[in-house]
């Protein structure tokens, strides 16, 4: 998983989608990336525009409503009661900067996801917030340079 962090410099609302935010996101890129999310029940737009975020950057790129998405934004996500929130970096993170899973440094991620061998699907049900709110891949943390990565809104979830 290519996972990097990102900071959120415009963000709209989705022409044809009341439940979609389309953003623009910087990720240390020559330009922002658009994502679209369906954050817009959950999260105020004035709580997303600059907010920091962890982007997952190599799914395929996909539209959404009509609107191209390269790449998605990871949120703790519970379905009853129903909290989305999305996880959070330490201070000082820089967009582009890289998330990994601890023990998992060294690894290299592959340019796309190949949908057809579902590997999001595969590696995404082992992906969760813990107790105290900490953002974990088979109980082992989600790291930047910078420590420890975290969805306090949302515990013991599944990250989506």
């Amino acid at each position: 998983l290519n996972m990097k962090v990102g900071k959120i410099v415009e963000i709209s609302r989705h022409p044809d989608a009341e439940k979609l935010y389309v953003e623009k996101i910087d990720l240390g890129e020559p330009s922002p990336r658009t994502i679209v999310s369906g954050l817009v029940d959950f999260v105020p737009e004035d709580k997303m525009l600059n907010r920091m975020v962890v982007v997952l950057c190599n799914l395929k790129p996909a539209k959404m409503r009509g609107v191209e998405s390269n790449g998605m934004v990871l949120c703790g996500s519970r379905e009853d009661p129903r909290e989305v929130d999305p996880i959070a970096v330490p201070e000082g993170c820089q967009p582009g900067d890289k998330v990994f899973v601890e023990g998992y440094e060294a690894g290299e991620p592959d340019e796309v996801l190949n949908p057809k061998k579902k590997v999001w699907d595969q590696l995404a049900v082992d992906l969760k917030t813990s107790d105290q709110g900490l953002a974990q891949w088979q109980g082992n943390n989600l790291l930047t340079a910078k420590g420890q990565v975290v969805c306090t809104a949302v515990k013991n979830a599944p990250i989506k």
